[in-house]
C-alpha cells in the first residue's frame, strides 16, 4: 500500500487534480486515505462523502499540492 501512496504523491499536480474529479475521486483518494492508515475516513470517503469529497480534494490539491483533508 505504501507504493500506492508514493505513486500518487509523485504524480504531477494536474494529474492529481484529474484524479480528484467526480467519479474517480471517491475510489482513488478513498483508497489513498486507507493506505495512509485512516481506514474509517477512507471508507466514509468512498461510500458517504463522495458527493462533496471531490470538491474538498481539488481545493486542498490547489492550495497544498497534496490531499490533506482528513488524512
Amino acid at each position: 500500500m505504501q507504493s500506492y501512496v508514493k505513486f500518487l504523491d509523485g504524480l504531477p499536480l494536474i494529474l492529481k487534480i484529474v484524479l480528484a474529479l467526480p467519479g474517480l475521486d471517491a475510489i482513488v483518494y478513498g483508497i489513498y486515505r486507507i493506505a495512509k492508515g485512516n481506514l474509517l475516513i477512507g471508507l466514509l470517503w468512498i461510500f458517504i462523502l463522495f458527493p462533496i469529497g471531490w470538491i474538498i480534494d481539488i481545493i486542498t490539491l490547489i492550495l497544498n499540492g497534496k490531499v490533506t483533508f482528513l488524512v
